[in-house]
């Protein structure tokens, strides 16, 4: 009984010893991109070795000898509950990966269930890995950044060449001009901030990790403000300067102000942005109000990432979130719907707060709304209040904080149906607004419920099948397939580089699960 049982007449290479029951104990499945363990069943050599009195030290293992990896530690369970053999998981299979591995994964697999499974696992991380290159090529890779700070430190105005007198765009609390500094052969081009006023949350925002939707800046300065660069003389209504004897030293005279570089030039505000598509709504709703979605969902991904962070909180004041141009598509992969003048351009949190902090001057009558329906609740600011006033301002409904949460009013302003989006985008701003703090939805969740706007499920999915999880996680698993086939087809017809709007799509692929459309699609279409 203390022997072993006899080889098999072919052994296969590398053979090694495996203690199953300790891996039984210890092994974790891994987890596919959609959230589901993986259970490989095991293979009927090892069920049947393992009904024999046989030790685990004299049991033989078919799998090949995997290294490991700089991120495994020895104590780091690699093999997948179940299965009594090291194969590479799925996020590790590409398609070079050696057929000697893919053989002994197909042979432990007992079922083309366990096929798709696998399949499955690696579409998820093959959908990550496209998502974090597509955001590298948005933001440029952190260390060239990180680079760039440093020969940026202690850089003034006489270090750079100024490229325009005029502002590119005013926000509600800065100034934004184009400048250009010389790094080796190429030349750079920067947005150069000056702060309207002292204040400032740069203690805040320079302690703020990257992200697509959080203005970054890479250095800053005091100094004097050049005599060459113009003000407006018709600085905006809402501009946050203290006093007008300020506003008029600062146009007359030098003064030292402080500067912040920004590698994203602004070209206009939000609040410009609406000012000047009220006929693009008109004229194509449909396309206005994707792009409106698509806005939103970068607030709420901005503010979901600063609340991750504990650092601070940002102001979403229409005057105070920037656009920042992204180059348009070849026409060959423009829809031909699409017009002229809807183009998804980044958003950017420009401006922060600290926990705690008294907010700023009011700098719009709006604004002053908000602020006063803030003392009426009970957070001094809510993100998920301005978040549902952001909602009627980009579909040009005329509403004040205080009419929303039912002061002077029971209910909230109509939003006209015009596109498939609008009844969406009314159910999410009721969501957002309603009067008990306790039955607002967060901010995660309104960021959820834009994706789904966005690129579904919709409604008529459950037209025919009643909805459950396995029939949400079905159209999850379909949809990244999808996706990747998309990707493909785009670089072998028309090429060019994803779009804004693609790498969005892949964030939300990447990260959805059936529990999350479950709930979310409940409070969207209930």
């Amino acid at each position: 009984e203390s022997l072993p049982p006899p080889l098999p007449k072919k052994q296969l290479q590398r053979a090694e010893s495996l203690p199953e029951p300790a891996l039984a104990r210890e092994a974790t499945p891994p987890r596919t991109g959609s959230g589901r363990f993986i259970n490989l069943p095991s293979h009927p050599r090892y069920q049947a070795g393992a009904a024999s009195s046989t030790t685990p030290q004299d049991r033989p293992c078919w799998g090949h000898k995997r290294p490991l990896t700089k991120s495994q530690s020895l104590g780091t369970p690699v093999a997948w509950k179940g299965s009594s053999v090291l194969w590479a998981s799925p996020a590790e299979l590409t398609f070079t990966t050696s057929d000697g591995e893919l053989g002994g994964l197909l042979q432990s697999l007992e079922s083309r269930a366990g096929v798709c499974e696998v399949l499955l696992g690696a579409q998820g991380a093959s959908l990550a890995r496209l998502s974090t290159r597509i955001q590298e090529a948005l933001l440029g890779k952190e260390d060239q950044q990180q680079l760039l700070a440093a020969e940026l430190a202690g850089k003034k105005w006489a270090d750079l060449r100024i490229l325009g007198k005029e502002p590119c765009c005013e926000a509600g609390d800065a100034w934004y001009f184009q400048v250009a500094f010389a790094s080796g052969q190429t030349q750079l081009v920067f947005a150069a901030k000056v702060l309207k006023s002292q204040s400032c949350s740069l203690a805040v925002q320079t302690s703020l990790g990257v992200h697509c939707s959080i203005q970054r800046v890479i250095s800053h300065f005091t100094d004097s403000f050049p005599r060459e660069l113009a003000l407006p003389r018709n600085t905006r209504k809402h501009r946050q300067s203290q006093s007008r004897e300020e506003d008029t030293a600062l146009l007359g005279s030098p003064r030292v102000l402080q500067v912040l570089l920004s590698p994203e030039i602004p070209y206009q505000t939000l609040a410009d942005f609406v000012k000047e598509s009220h006929k693009v709504h008109k004229t194509s709703p449909g396309h206005y109000e994707r792009l409106a979605c698509l806005l939103l969902l970068q607030v709420c991904a901005g503010l979901e990432h600063l609340k991750m962070q504990n650092a601070g909180q940002g102001d979403v004041c229409p005057e105070n979130l920037l656009l920042v141009q992204c180059s348009r598509p070849p026409l060959s992969q423009q829809s031909k719907e699409t017009s002229p003048g809807l183009s998804l351009p980044r958003l950017l949190i420009s401006n922060f707060f600290k926990a705690k902090e008294k907010r700023r001057p009011c700098s719009t009558t709006q604004e002053q709304d908000w602020t006063e329906g803030f003392s009426a609740t009970s957070s001094p600011v809510a993100d998920e209040l301005n978040i549902g006033m952001l909602i009627y301002t980009l579909l040009h409904v005329d509403i004040s904080l205080e009419n929303a949460l039912g002061f002077r009013s029971n209910r909230l302003p109509e939003i006209p149906s015009l596109s498939i989006y609008s009844t969406g985008l009314k159910r999410l701003a009721t969501l957002l607004l309603h009067r008990d703090p306790c039955k607002r939805v967060s901010v995660g969740e309104a960021k959820s419920i834009l994706q789904v706007l966005l690129w579904g499920p919709r409604q008529e999915l459950f037209a025919r099948s009643k909805k459950t999880p396995d029939l949400l996680q079905s159209w999850v698993d379909v949809k990244r397939a999808l996706l990747l086939m998309k990707f493909a087809e785009k670089m072998t017809g028309f090429g060019g580089s994803p779009t804004l709007e693609e790498w969005l799509c892949c964030q939300y692929f990447k990260e959805v699960t059936e529990h999350t459309l479950y709930q979310v699609t409940q409070a969207l279409y209930t």
